[in-house]
């Protein structure tokens, strides 16, 4: 009677302290420790590292479900050798995030359509959410549309403030926004809250040479390129189109099923509609 009565506390106890793995693992891993003759200490840390454990895997689930990322683009997924300029080696290095997220740095990718942009960005924010960095995929012109109507709303500085939590901020499809005198002040307006601070992913068709397409204004073409190369790296992917080559394959040996989830170990998410490879 006198352990179910502690069992029952026990179990008060951990929910109260919302330890939910500890309060499901505790019987069998105390049940072990009285058979093998565990010190306390070890069991314990136990209970703690198990708890530490899924504790860490909820915050990649719920980051993952966060970054709305696209389905089936992994850094394992990414054809390589038909983006010879691009070395593995260094977006694997890219992909452990404190040399450059740390200090607000930026990663630019710039190429044709269908060239795998789209891919590798997403790949890469895959691959830092796992290493527990919150992560935001996003269509450029997607975003400004919200920041616009948050401005119309007063709430712009609390609308990029928000976006200052996310440690990456990819923007797709940079270049695809049209040259609009109030588009384009808040996208510059997002650039200059997040230079050295925070980083961004760009993924842009066009050269920096021909970003005067997107900012109207010369003087803000060049301080945008400006904030946005400096404390950069730069990657430039121009390849001949996935999507050619893509189509090629399939007519030759048929079509393929895509992947229609993002997962981390196995772990189903949501998968986002927005988002385009390019």
């Amino acid at each position: 009677m006198t352990q179910s009565i502690d069992s029952a506390r026990l179990t008060l106890l951990l929910n109260e302290l919302r330890l939910p793995t500890i309060k499901v693992n505790w019987p069998d891993l105390a049940r072990q420790a009285d058979k093998e003759g565990w010190p306390a200490a070890r069991f314990l840390a136990t209970l703690a590292e198990h708890e530490v454990t899924q504790r860490d895997l909820r915050r990649i689930e719920r980051n993952l479900n966060e970054a709305r990322l696209l389905p089936g683009k992994s850094i394992d997924s990414f054809d390589f050798t038909a983006v010879p300029m691009v070395s593995k080696a260094h977006v694997m290095a890219l992909c452990a995030g404190d040399a450059w997220l740390d200090k607000g740095a930026n990663l630019i990718l710039i190429g044709g359509p269908g060239g795998g942009k789209s891919h590798l960005s997403s790949a890469i924010g895959f691959a830092l959410v796992e290493k527990g960095y919150r992560v935001l995929f996003t269509r450029t012109s997607d975003l400004v549309q919200k920041l616009q109507v948050a401005r119309r709303e007063l709430a712009l500085e609390a609308a990029i403030a928000k976006l200052d939590r996310v440690d990456l901020l990819v923007l797709d499809d940079f270049a695809y926004i049209s040259k609009d005198q109030a588009e384009t002040s808040v996208l510059f307006e997002l650039i200059s809250a997040r230079y050295e601070r925070r980083s961004l992913l760009i993924t842009a068709n066009q050269p920096f040479g021909d970003w005067n397409r997107i900012f109207p204004d010369p003087a803000m073409t060049l301080a945008a390129v400006d904030r946005i190369v400096h404390h950069s790296t730069i990657f430039e992917m121009n390849v001949d189109s996935y999507r050619r080559r893509a189509a090629l394959d399939r007519k030759q040996h048929g079509a393929g099923r895509p992947p229609t989830r993002a997962t981390i170990k196995g772990t189903r998410v949501a998968s986002p509609t927005n988002g385009t490879e390019s």
